[in-house]
């Protein structure tokens, strides 16, 4: 509580907090922390406002040349994350990782530091005044150099809101964003992944027929992020007559059960398997136009692009400081051409990875089509993101596989990245 308490208290003064116009709910959450600590709250989703029609950002400008330069604003965003992950989820990744659990303590601060509040219009309680992917894609890539399983759970929630943004109508909007920006943001997931070989996010299993009231869902998702103590599930289901589609399933849904499901990497996302036996949901769980689940895929995947490149960071920096300070045969391991030569190509396959991402994400936010460049992306970052985390290994010898140093975990974390889908979603 100490630590959280001394982190709350470095980001309510922060210039970022003034900035982005959040002090005041910042201030908020220090005092209810200081009375009560962090507590779990089950709450009953209700429409808190009338919308006359759904909220939604305006594209980016168009820019004629591309730049990757970040704005001041972004740049202010990726330097105070970037100084969380340092701070708090690099700590806590080793212990997570073991626990199969991120603490709570840190999921409510980077809650309070306005995770969800990136991708929200001002008008419904964010920051944000057009499209911003970019920014969500520097600040999960900022998250992921602490720690990719930990950032996954950090991120969890902004990937359900984000889609209210970008599909929700204006019923879902009413219901369910006030709770994403107000002071005690819920667990959430977008569920998409099945337990299957290769998995094609395009051909489903779990289903959804059509009742007089709704609808009724049946079918198991996996690798679910915060599965446990989520409140809020996006699902992705096959819909007759249609194809796939998302759902809002509430925690709460009768015929819904989780139970965990620790895997090889993301074990501090506390992933689990989501059963729907026949879940009722209304006719407002629909999210989204026949369009919408196409797009829900490729910004997931450019979401984990982020993730790779930022993990990818952290192994660069990992092991140049490893082998310019190791020695052998009376030098350092860096003065032997195998050794230098790898390094230099794990930073050459991670410029092009973030190159790719930023391109796709660019592109999204500005309404132009992105598919291709998202692709791309997906391709280059699943297969050198592997390769980064293989050559981190490598390259520390035994020290790679012992958990004394974070290269094996990152090393199992880099292998979601071209397996998994949905969890994230910039």
């Amino acid at each position: 509580m100490g630590v959280t308490m001394s982190v709350l208290n470095r980001v309510a003064g922060s210039r970022l907090v003034a900035r982005l116009g959040v002090k005041a709910p910042v201030d908020r959450a220090l005092y209810q922390v200081t009375r009560t600590g962090f507590t779990a709250v089950n709450r009953t989703f209700a429409a808190t406002r009338t919308l006359s029609a759904p909220r939604r950002l305006p594209a980016a400008p168009e820019r004629a040349v591309f730049d990757l330069t970040p704005t001041e604003e972004q740049a202010m965003i990726a330097d105070t994350v970037r100084e969380f992950a340092a701070e708090r989820l690099r700590p806590s990744a080793s212990e997570a990782d073991e626990k199969c659990a991120a603490p709570p303590e840190l999921l409510a601060t980077a809650a309070a530091l306005g995770v969800t509040l990136i991708g929200v219009p001002e008008d419904l309680g964010g920051v944000a005044t057009e499209r911003s992917t970019v920014t969500n894609v520097l600040v999960a890539e900022a998250l992921a150099h602490g720690d990719l399983g930990l950032a996954v759970a950090c991120l969890a929630p902004a990937a359900v809101s984000n889609a209210l943004v970008l599909w929700g109508d204006q019923t879902q909007q009413a219901t369910y964003l006030p709770s994403f920006t107000g002071e005690d943001v819920p667990a959430a997931a977008l569920a998409v992944q099945e337990a299957r070989p290769l998995f094609d996010p395009f051909a489903l299993r779990t289903t959804a027929h059509r009742t007089t009231g709704g609808f009724v869902l049946s079918g198991e998702k996996s690798m679910v992020p915060l599965a446990s103590s989520a409140e809020l599930f996006v699902v992705a289901a096959e819909l007759a007559g249609r194809g796939p589609a998302l759902f809002l399933v509430e925690s709460s849904s009768q015929g819904l059960s989780v139970d965990p499901e620790p895997a090889m990497g993301l074990r501090a996302a506390a992933t689990g398997r989501l059963t729907l036996s026949k879940v009722a949901v209304p006719a407002t769980a629909l999210l989204g136009d026949s369009a919408a689940y196409a797009d829900c895929v490729r910004l997931s995947r450019l979401g984990w692009c982020a993730l790779a490149v930022g993990t990818g960071a952290a192994v660069l920096a990992y092991v140049t400081d490893y082998v310019n300070t190791r020695e052998a045969f009376g030098e350092p391991v860096s003065h032997r051409q195998g050794v230098a030569f790898r390094v230099a190509d794990i930073g050459t396959e991670l410029d092009g990875m973030r190159l790719a991402t930023y391109r796709a994400a660019s592109r999204a936010e500005q309404g132009k089509p992105f598919a291709r460049e998202a692709a791309l992306a997906r391709t280059l970052c699943a297969t050198k993101g592997m390769t980064i985390g293989s050559d981190g290994v490598q390259l520390l010898g035994g020290h790679g596989y012992v958990k004394e140093h974070p290269v094996e975990r990152w090393y199992r974390d880099l292998r979601a990245v071209g397996v998994m889908e949905g969890a994230v979603l910039v």
